[in-house]
């Protein structure tokens, strides 16, 4: 059967390469390690294949870290920076990432209204902006299973108040399905395939061979 006439892929109500973009905020060693709400390794290898969903689909990337510069914290996981070649980190000093300048700026020069979420924790770098972000109107995807927070219930009651708000929350292999949506799409079949099936790798053998390459 043939498939229909693609929709406009700026105005479909769905997500698509041309019309989302993906902000990353946040997953930096210290933010993953106290991580309690969900497995640490699933979590970082879910955010992973999200950065490298979005570079296969030429989604605009918006990366924040938070007090690199002040040197009291560390730079982006190496296994995210590896997915994400090119992608220049935005460090600020504000927990809320929508109340830092440069970071808010980056995110209105994409000229995309949908916007991918992913941060560490759920409570706060997730969920400040995203509201921030709904309060001017933007459409807000939280990525569920590529997140996490300092214990279920924060994790659980901050994903809560911001799907009240208005935000739409999405799983990565949902997130996959949505931007690809049709098998006559040739061009992204293999790196869909290829992010839907790469073997997990573990979060401490993926750091450690990010340190080896630094």
């Amino acid at each position: 059967m043939a498939s229909p006439t693609i929709r406009d892929p700026r105005s479909d109500r769905l997500l698509t390469p041309k019309n989302a973009a993906l902000v990353i905020i946040d997953y930096q060693p210290v933010q993953v390690n106290s991580i309690l709400s969900t497995d640490r390794e699933l979590m970082v290898d879910n955010v992973v294949r999200v950065a490298k969903l979005a570079t296969a689909y030429g989604l605009p990337v918006v990366l924040s870290t938070v007090n690199v510069a002040t040197g009291r914290n560390q730079p982006t996981i190496p296994a995210l920076q590896a997915a994400l070649p090119g992608a220049e980190a935005l460090d600020r000093t504000t927990i809320n990432a929508w109340e830092d300048i440069e970071v808010n700026a980056a995110i209105k020069a994409t000229g995309r209204k949908k916007l991918l979420m992913a941060a560490l924790w759920t409570e706060a770098c997730l969920a400040f902006p995203a509201l921030d972000a709904l309060h001017e109107a933007y459409e807000v995807y939280p990525v569920v299973d590529a997140v996490g927070g300092t214990s279920v219930e924060a994790h659980e009651t901050a994903l809560e108040r911001i799907v009240q708000a208005g935000a739409q929350p999405v799983g990565w292999v949902q997130l996959a399905c949505e931007l690809q949506r049709d098998w006559n799409r040739s061009a992204t079949v293999k790196p869909f395939m290829d992010v839907l099936f790469d073997p997990r790798v573990p979060f401490r053998a993926a750091e450690e061979a990010g340190s080896k390459r630094h």
